[in-house]
C-alpha cells in the first residue's frame, strides 16, 4: 500500500517566476504561516465582540430591550459563534490532515475559510455597532450606522483590493 510520501513526488523545483526562490512545500508553509498570522488578526476581534456581546445579556438594562432587539441581540451572538467556528476551521483541518502532506489543500481550506469568517466578521461588526446605536440613541441612528459601516467595509475589503489587483494585473502600479 502506498504511503503518502510516495503519493507525492519531490518538489525541489521554483516552478514560479515570482521573484522567491522557494518550492511548492515551502511556499505553501510560507502560505499556511500567513493564514494563520490572519486567522489570530481575525480571532482576536472576533473573541473580544463576542466577550462584549455575551457580558450584555447580564447587564439589568438588558430587560429593557423590546423584543426586535432581543432578536438582533440573539441573531449577533449567533453570528459570532458562527465567525469563530469559521477561522477555526483551517485549524481543524489541519490538526485532522496533520503529516499527510496535504498543506496547500490545507492553505486552499484556510483561504475560503477567512474569506468567509471576514464576511461573517464583517456584518458582525456592523450589526454591533447598529444594535449598540439602537438601543442607545434610536432606529434611525442604528440605520445610519449601519450604512456608513457598511458603505466602509464595502469601499475598503472589496472595492479598494479590486482596484489595487487590477492596477496590479494591467502593470500600472504606481
Amino acid at each position: 500500500m502506498p504511503t503518502p510520501r510516495d503519493q507525492h513526488p519531490r518538489d525541489d523545483r521554483d516552478d514560479r517566476d515570482d521573484g522567491r526562490d522557494e518550492t511548492p512545500t515551502e511556499r505553501a508553509d510560507r502560505n499556511w504561516n500567513e493564514v494563520l498570522q490572519e486567522l489570530r488578526v481575525l480571532q482576536t476581534g472576533t473573541q473580544i465582540l463576542t466577550g462584549f456581546l455575551l457580558a450584555l445579556a447580564f447587564q439589568p438594562a438588558f430587560a429593557d430591550l423590546t423584543e426586535g432587539q432581543r432578536a438582533i441581540y440573539l441573531t449577533l451572538v449567533v453570528m459570532s459563534a458562527l465567525s469563530a467556528i469559521i477561522a477555526l476551521a483551517p485549524v481543524a483541518l489541519h490538526r485532522v490532515l496533520f503529516q499527510q502532506r496535504a498543506k496547500a489543500e490545507v492553505v486552499s481550506y484556510g483561504h475560503a475559510a477567512l474569506i468567509t469568517a471576514l464576511f461573517t466578521v464583517s456584518v458582525l461588526v456592523v450589526g454591533v455597532v447598529a444594535f449598540v446605536f439602537d438601543v442607545v440613541v434610536g432606529t434611525s441612528a442604528a440605520w445610519w450606522a449601519l450604512g456608513v459601516l457598511g458603505t466602509l467595509i464595502v469601499v475598503l475589503w472589496l472595492i479598494a483590493p479590486a482596484i489595487i489587483r487590477a492596477r496590479l494585473q494591467s502593470g500600472t502600479t504606481r
